[in-house]
C-alpha cells in the first residue's frame, strides 16, 4: 500500500507530543484535513505566537509573555517562595488565587534514569535569589515521587546552616502523582498543612 507522504510526516510530527501515540497521531493528522483553511491559519499562527512570545523569566524561571515577570515584581511577597519543578507548575498555584508569594523554578527534578543532576537544576540561581531577595521560607513543592523527594532533601540539606525556614507541601498530594494533575482544593491543603523540614 503507498503511503500518503505527508500524513506520514505529520503523523511523526504529532506523536512526538507527550501522551500521544501514533494511531492518535495518525487520526489528528486526518482530522488536520478535515479542517477549513481558516482553522488551520489559527492553528499555525497559534504554534508561531507561542515559539516567539513566550519565554522564561532570567529571575525565577516562570514562562511569561510581558516584558516584565507579574510573579517577580514588589507586590510580591517575597520573603516566601515556592520551588516548583517545572515552569508550568506554577500556574496550578496561581489558579488558587490566595497565594502572594514568589515562585521558583527549577526547571527539573533529580535523576538517574533520566541524567539529570545538580548542575543541571537552577540551584545557583536559587541560593543568589535568597540573598538578593531576602526569602525567609522555601516551600518544596516537588513532585511526591523518589526524584521529588530526592530532589527536596537535597535543597533542605544544602540551605540548613542558612537563615532560611524550609518546609515541605504536606502529602495531601496523592504519592506517585503529579503537582499539575492536582485539584485547587488538595493544593490548598497542602499549602496549609506544610511540614517543616530544618
Amino acid at each position: 500500500m503507498r503511503e500518503l507522504l505527508s500524513i506520514v510526516n505529520l503523523t511523526k510530527a504529532f506523536s512526538q507530543f507527550p501522551s500521544i501515540g501514533e494511531k492518535t497521531a495518525e487520526r489528528m493528522a486526518y482530522a488536520l484535513l478535515e479542517m477549513d483553511q481558516e482553522q488551520v491559519q489559527f492553528l499555525m499562527s497559534s504554534i508561531i505566537d507561542v515559539k516567539e512570545n513566550i519565554r522564561h523569566c532570567p529571575n525565577c524561571g516562570a514562562l511569561i509573555d510581558t516584558s516584565t515577570c507579574p510573579y517577580c515584581n514588589e507586590e510580591r511577597d517575597h520573603s516566601t517562595c515556592i520551588v516548583v519543578p517545572y515552569p508550568k507548575d506554577i500556574m496550578i498555584f496561581e489558579k488558587m488565587d490566595n497565594y502572594h508569594g514568589t515562585y521558583h523554578s527549577l526547571n527539573g527534578e533529580l535523576s538517574s534514569i533520566k541524567g539529570i543532576t545538580i548542575n543541571d537544576l537552577r540551584i545557583n540561581e536559587l541560593k543568589e535569589r535568597i540573598k538578593k531577595e531576602g526569602i525567609k521560607e522555601l516551600i518544596l513543592a516537588t513532585n511526591p515521587t523518589v526524584e521529588g523527594e530526592t530532589t527536596a532533601l537535597y535543597i533542605a540539606k544544602l540551605f540548613e546552616n542558612d537563615d532560611v525556614t524550609i518546609t515541605r507541601l504536606a502529602h495531601g498530594i496523592p504519592i506517585g502523582s503529579n503537582i499539575e494533575y492536582s485539584d485547587k482544593l488538595t493544593l490548598l491543603k497542602a499549602i496549609e498543612n506544610r511540614t517543616k523540614i530544618k
